[in-house]
């Protein structure tokens, strides 16, 4: 085992026994708390029940004492001797007194050390008072039973803590060792991947459902970092590769000029201006996408219908659709919106310019506008190749080019900044290519709602945007 990997393993370790003895010791303070109690409440029940008994017993002494008095109206005369019988049954020493407090007769035992304090009870017959009867309960008879009783309720209360006790600590190690072994497995795939390992993943963890998520997230944290680093490894080749050919254009033409082989003509100054434009669009296109991603673009809204704008843009592009010999079709009904017409412009122009690139001669492009409940909804279809499924999730990622967009010129970004000038409209742009029906890419955005936004800039926050790429932009 490597050392960081011995080092995670004895840090999970001791978080395992710190989590364990947490469980077992609020567990022990539990079960001692408990069994205190249920000892000091049983305790107090038998006592009390020892205390009715003796209060019962003293009673039935004193009719037994009355009822041998009342045979001769005389304690002289009177057999007290089952008395004494049933007391010394019972574990108890008595003494029966006569009214003057004489003692009449008295238990062997009464006048020694006796267990408790005497009760008395008076000797009644016929409604006048014959005497008295003074008991003493001894450590024999019912005294033995009571504190057997109570013997036996505390023995049983102790053996159900220990064996609690005893559950509660296999409990808490088998469930701290539960929770701290996917912690332990995410500590050492995270220290994996700061080591410069970037497969480590979690993968499936055995735990608690929140550990379970929490691994998950992580391996989706990974595969994004792996393709957000693929995408920038991209860029570094995508524009590497863009910027290669102008600049050997400009660099062959003005070596060119500079050494005499060529002369400034119109047409040779053209050539080395178009390879200058296309260097700033690229600029722009970068510019735009970073001023997207970074919620630095401020939008100025305006109330505007969709459809003018849609026919503006198609305008704009009318002459590249009828030089390229493709039909562009416009369906357009109008639709109230309230955005930044300017960026909506880039992102339709984008748009269309798309599905001409890939649109073949003799082909057709139609741009539709119009709702759907309240949101306003523009296509744009196109009659060219498709999109290959594999390839239709990652059509709005910068710098990606697909297979078909090999032979075609442009850097892949304006598909990616279309969809971010959209996600600050509040807006969605998805896109759709059944099998040999062309491409469809449909626009969404809310209708006006003035309490909604709040201002001209609040719907690019951050929220929205977090939400958006969570599920809106495909």
């Amino acid at each position: 085992m490597t050392d960081g990997g011995a080092q995670v393993a004895a840090r999970g370790g001791a978080l395992g026994l710190r989590l364990a003895l947490a469980f077992i010791s609020v567990a022990f303070a539990a079960i001692a708390l408990l069994a205190g109690l249920t000892a000091a409440f049983a305790a107090a029940d038998v006592s009390a029940l020892a205390t009715r008994q003796h209060a019962e017993l003293t009673s039935a002494i004193a009719v037994a004492a009355g009822a041998a008095w009342d045979r001769n109206q005389s304690w002289a005369a009177a057999n007290l001797s089952p008395v004494l019988d049933l007391a010394a049954r019972v574990g108890a020493d008595i003494q029966i007194r006569d009214r003057s407090g004489h003692v009449v007769a008295s238990s062997p035992g009464f006048g020694g050390r006796a267990e408790s304090q005497p009760a008395g009870a008076p000797i009644v017959v016929h409604g006048e008072r014959a005497g008295a009867a003074v008991v003493r309960f001894t450590g024999a008879g019912l005294g033995s039973a009571d504190r057997a009783l109570e013997v036996a309720l505390l023995r049983a209360i102790a053996g159900a803590a220990g064996l609690a006790a005893l559950a509660a600590m296999l409990t808490g190690l088998a469930v701290a060792r539960r929770i701290t072994r996917p912690v332990e497995k995410i500590i050492a795939v995270t220290r994996s991947m700061g080591r410069g390992q970037r497969a480590a993943r979690v993968g499936r963890v055995a735990g608690p459902g929140e550990l379970r998520e929490l691994g998950a997230a992580f391996d989706q944290m990974a595969d994004t970092m792996d393709r957000q680093e693929q995408l920038r490894r991209d860029l570094v080749a995508d524009v590497a590769h863009e910027l290669r050919t102008p600049v050997a254009v400009l660099q062959a033409g003005h070596e060119a000029l500079l050494d005499g082989l060529a002369e400034p003509t119109p047409d040779q100054l053209a050539s080395l201006r178009d390879e200058v434009l296309r260097l700033a669009r690229m600029v722009a296109d970068l510019q735009d996408l970073a001023a997207a991603d970074a919620a630095g673009l401020h939008l100025s809204r305006l109330p505007c219908d969709i459809a003018a704008l849609a026919a503006t843009a198609a305008d704009s592009l009318a002459g590249r659709f009828e030089a390229a010999g493709i039909t562009m079709t416009r369906e357009l009904s109008p639709a109230e919106i309230y955005v930044d017409p300017r960026r909506l412009h880039q992102v339709i122009t984008n748009l269309l310019t798309n599905a001409l690139k890939f649109t073949p001669i003799g082909g057709r492009v139609t741009i539709t506008t119009g709702t759907d409940g309240t949101r306003a909804v523009l296509t744009v279809t196109d009659t060219g190749p498709g999109i290959p499924a594999d390839e239709l999730p990652r059509i709005f990622d910068r710098f990606w080019r697909g297979r078909q967009a090999a032979q075609t010129s442009g850097s892949g970004i304006g598909l990616a900044v279309a969809a971010e000038l959209t996600l600050a409209h509040g807006g969605r742009l998805s896109a759709a290519s059944p099998p040999g029906q062309g491409t469809r890419m449909t626009l969404t955005l809310p209708t006006p709602d003035f309490r909604r936004y709040g201002g001209a800039d609040d719907v690019a926050s951050g929220t929205l945007r977090e939400s958006h790429r969570k599920g809106s932009v495909l």
